[in-house]
C-alpha cells in the first residue's frame, strides 16, 4: 500500500482520498477505521476501583503535579490521561479550557466574577471556586457572548 499525503492550503480540514481498483477486506478495514468516531469514555480511579465517568456528571478535570483528576458529584477521580488527551474526549459544546491546567463543565459554572482585573472568577456548583488565567480570559468572554 503506498501513503502520499499533499499540502494545500485551500483545504481547511484533513480529507482523504482512497484509490483502488477493487474494493478489498484491507480497504473496507481502512474506510471503516477512519470513519470511526474515537472513544469518548473517561475511566478515573478511586482508590483501586476504576470507574467510567459520564461526561454529564464531570464538573472539572485539573492537572496537579503530575497527576490529571477528575471531579464530579461523586467524588474525585485520578485519570491516566493527559488534559490535552481529554480535552479532545470531552464535548466541546460544554467543556472548556480555562488554564494551562484545568478544564470546566460550562453547564456546571454557577457564576463568573468578571470585578477582578485581568482575569475571571468561576464558581462552580459543587462549591469550588477557580480562575481563568490572563490567556484564556478572551476565549471565555467569547463562549459566553461577552
Amino acid at each position: 500500500m503506498q501513503v502520499e499525503i499533499k499540502i494545500d492550503s485551500s483545504y481547511t480540514e484533513p480529507k482523504i482520498i482512497i484509490l483502488t481498483d477493487k474494493m478489498t477486506d484491507e480497504v473496507n478495514a481502512i474506510a471503516k477505521k477512519l470513519s470511526e468516531d474515537p472513544p469518548h469514555l473517561i475511566a478515573g480511579f478511586r482508590e483501586d476501583t476504576l470507574e467510567i465517568l459520564e461526561q454529564s456528571d464531570i464538573i472539572r478535570v485539573y492537572a496537579n503535579g503530575a497527576r490529571v483528576f477528575a471531579t464530579t458529584k461523586h467524588g474525585e477521580y485520578v485519570l491516566r490521561m493527559r488534559l490535552y488527551e481529554l480535552e479532545e474526549r470531552l464535548d466541546k459544546s460544554c467543556f472548556t479550557r480555562i488554564s494551562n491546567s484545568e478544564i470546566i463543565n460550562l453547564k456546571k459554572a454557577k457564576s463568573f466574577d468578571l470585578s477582578i482585573t485581568g482575569t475571571i472568577c468561576v464558581s462552580l456548583t459543587n462549591g469550588t471556586i477557580t480562575y481563568v488565567s490572563r490567556r484564556y480570559v478572551a476565549k471565555i468572554k467569547q463562549v459566553l457572548g461577552i
